[in-house]
């Protein structure tokens, strides 16, 4: 016999899982705002094609520990990226006026880029559904884009407190 005060449990909703790119695909390309002195300027991931490889650092939030301690890292080795022709920025989830405030507070020399609307992040299978209760940040990842538009090297870490392996980066651009 049906009860009215039966309890129906609802279907959960389909996860869809997504994969970061892996190796020798080619890198979906992307347009993205970044601030600079004269104001805000597209980067456009295409514009390197054929020029010189990239290197894209995804990281959760601007001014948070690791970020930061990430972000000066590279700021303090960017010689050795200049060195192998490459390109680096890094990308996160964060306006271009939060990052243009970690960039001038850190003295960082490489751009950031504002991911805002997660959809580079979401191409690259790099963000979390919930991250500390926030939907829709940027995984801690690195991508290496070869000058023929490929991905030469690909990581991410569901721990946002690792960093990435910088020796493997600089391996995949040589």
């Amino acid at each position: 016999m049906f009860s009215a005060l039966a309890k129906f449990t609802l279907p959960t909703p389909k996860q869809t899982i997504t994969m970061t790119l892996q190796n020798g695909v080619d890198a979906p390309d992307f347009t993205l705002k970044t601030k600079t002195p004269d104001g805000l300027e597209d980067v456009c991931l295409s514009e390197h094609k054929g020029q010189q490889n990239v290197v894209l650092l995804f990281f959760p939030f601007a001014f948070t520990g690791v970020c930061t301690e990430e972000a000066c890292s590279v700021r303090d080795d960017l010689s050795a990226y200049d060195d192998l022709d490459a390109k680096v920025y890094g990308i996160s989830v964060d306006s271009p006026f939060a990052q243009e405030a970690m960039s001038l507070k850190e003295s960082l020399n490489f751009p950031l880029l504002s991911d805002f609307n997660k959809k580079v992040s979401s191409e690259y299978g790099v963000l979390y559904d919930n991250f500390i209760g926030f939907e829709g940040v940027s995984k801690r990842s690195a991508f290496v884009i070869s000058k023929d538009g490929k991905i030469a090297y690909s990581w991410s870490s569901d721990d946002p407190k690792q960093l990435p392996d910088f020796s493997l980066i600089k391996q995949a651009l040589v």
